[in-house]
């Protein structure tokens, strides 16, 4: 068994830088770069917990925290942002992001799963909010860079004051 991870570690530094870069579109307010870093047919799921403390498994029949089957949706969402018609997000609050322990659970190429875990602050009317869990996302590797393919983000504090929304997590 060899113990040279030097690809993996070259590999490892080019998605951490990726993940950064995306948080930081999000504290910054750059939505289009934001929406660059995802594939058009990219899903973006955020899974409610049930009853028994489980996540949801389908946000096609069950309930989800958010769901957005393609880039589309998150395109939509970011209009709305921009052009003041999202009352949730007027005024929009200042977020700063963490991105911790990310792991390469797969690589199959031209795709790797990672998952990782975050933290964001949030304040907005004299308030700061916090939001943390923990991320899985698909990143699919191509000809401009690295792509978000599929995320799924697991909210851990589910139980908030407000509407959630995606410069949160």
């Amino acid at each position: 068994m060899s113990l040279d991870h030097t690809p993996a570690r070259t590999d490892h530094a080019a998605i951490c830088a990726f993940l950064y870069h995306e948080a930081r579109l999000l504290d910054d307010r750059q939505w289009d770069d934001w929406l660059a870093c995802y594939a058009p047919d990219a899903s973006y799921w955020m899974p409610a917990w049930d009853d028994n403390d489980q996540t949801t498994e389908d946000p096609q029949s069950e309930i989800s925290l958010m769901y957005y089957p393609n880039r589309e949706g998150l395109e939509d969402r970011v209009f709305r942002i921009k052009t003041e018609r999202s009352g949730a997000s007027t005024p929009e609050p200042r977020t700063n992001h963490s991105v911790q322990n990310v792991e390469v659970v797969a690589d199959r190429g031209t795709e790797v799963d990672v998952r990782y875990n975050f933290h964001t602050l949030s304040h907005r009317y004299k308030a700061t909010d916090q939001f943390f869990g923990t991320m899985f996302v698909t990143l699919r590797r191509t000809d401009d860079g690295l792509r978000i393919a599929a995320k799924k983000i697991v909210l851990k504090n589910d139980y908030i004051r407000q509407v959630i929304d995606v410069y949160h997590v």
